[in-house]
Formats: C-alpha cells, structure tokens, sequence
C-alpha cells in the first residue's frame, strides 16, 4: 500500500517544484522591479539676506508675541510700500524702521507684516520676525496670510514709475528660493483658502491664484502699483529659471 502511494506523492511534489520554478532548467529568476525615481526637486540657492537686527535697534523694538507657523509657503505676494523712491540705499534700513513703527504703532499690529523687503539696489532685508527659512505666517495680505510669504518693494510703483532690474532681479531670486522649499513653480497656481471676507473672497473660500501674485489679486488695492504689477510676467519667469525649470 505505502509503495502504491510513492508515484502520487513524487508527482504531486513535481507540481509543487515546477509551480515554484525550482527543479525546472527552462525557469529563470525574474529581475527585481525597479522602484519609481522620486521626481526632481526645483529648488534655489538662498539669497543673502540682511538680518532684522540691521534695521531694528532696541530703542524701536516693542515686545511682542512668538511668531507664528504654517507647515509650508506655497504662494508669494508682491507689495510695494508707497514710500519715496529716491531714496539713497542706505536708508532703506531707516525707511523699513519707519514702516515697523507705523504698522506696530498707528495700526497696532504686533510686528511689521512683510516676512520680506526689498530696495532699489536689490538688497533683501529679513522683515517680520521667525526666521526667514521658516513658514511665518505675516500680516501683509488680508485673508491670505497663512502659507504665503511677502515681499514688499520700497517704493511707490504706479503707473509710469521706473521698477529697477535690481529690485525685480532680487524679488525673483527670493521667490525662487522660498517657494522652491516646497518645490513650487513661480508660473503655476496656488490654492489659498480665504480666513477673512474683507480679501476678495469670502471666508472659507479657496480661491486659485498665482503662486507668485501681486497684492491686489487677492485684497481691494492697486498694490504693488501697475508699474510693478506689469513686472511680475518676467519675475516669475526668471525666478522659474532659477530653479533650473524649462521654459
């Protein structure tokens, strides 16, 4: 009886080694599958940037609350600040502490609301206070401060006013390397959601804008000036470049 069982069995173990592909010449391993390649990341070198303690001395400083965070910066307004234009570059840091007083002092905010400003030479200057590789939330476009970054030109940008390449060339640079942090596109669009109904869009709303925006395009103003607005074409095409994207 148990030899009448052994031509079952061997057979039975045959299909078990063939389906397993051992035993079998004609059967070869199959090659590992390749893991997909993380997508590139578009990123940029950072700017030099001039710290706060360069424009804000202990007499102007005032106490004030710790800084706030969102998780990332996926957007970027452009303002300008409607002061002077011939001014001497260095006054800007005198100029931004005018700006710091009148925005803390007359309007009670707890900080100056732009995370970013800039001079007619190009200079950055570190503006509201959280560290300026961080996600601080400003106070600069009503309804859409969470998630974006401001960047304020000094100056008074209307129509016929002269932008200096100097001044775009360093807004594209910074932009380039903070929306390259989250791998953002200066071209493409953002969606914001709206915390305030005095912006354009009510409370609550997502609205889809220009992931490198001028301040009008989300709050009732002319800022930053049709000027500096009819700029902003280029700006995000040189800042895309810089983060090393086609055209």
């Amino acid at each position: 009886m148990l030899l009448a069982c052994l031509p079952g069995l061997a057979a039975a173990l045959g299909l078990v080694l063939c389906a397993d592909g051992i035993g079998n010449p004609a059967a070869k391993p199959r090659p590992p599958v390749a893991a997909p390649r993380p997508a590139a990341r578009h990123t940029a070198p950072r700017p030099q940037i001039v710290p706060r303690s360069a424009w804000l001395d202990s007499l102007a400083r005032h106490a004030q609350p710790p800084p706030r965070y969102d998780d990332k910066v996926v957007a970027v307004f452009v303002h300008h600040t409607d002061s002077p234009n011939d001014y001497d570059c260095a006054e800007a840091p005198r100029i931004i502490r005018y700006l710091y007083a009148g925005q803390t002092g007359v309007r009670n905010w707890d900080d100056i609301g732009y995370n970013f400003l800039v001079d007619r030479c190009g200079t950055v200057y570190e503006g509201r206070a959280g560290g300026v590789d961080r996600a601080v939330t400003g106070a600069h476009t009503q309804g859409f401060n969470h998630r974006t970054a401001g960047i304020a030109a000094l100056g008074t940008f209307t129509a016929g006013a002269t932008v200096p390449q100097a001044m775009t060339d360093a807004i594209a640079a910074l932009a380039a390397w903070k929306l390259g942090l989250a791998d953002i596109d200066p071209r493409a669009e953002a969606r914001l959601v709206s915390s305030n109904s005095l912006s354009r869009y009510a409370s609550g709303t997502t609205a889809t804008l220009p992931a490198l925006a001028a301040h009008k395009d989300a709050f009732m103003t002319s800022c930053p000036g049709l000027a500096l607005t009819a700029r902003l074409p280029g700006i995000r095409q040189l800042a895309a470049q810089l983060q090393g994207r086609t055209p």
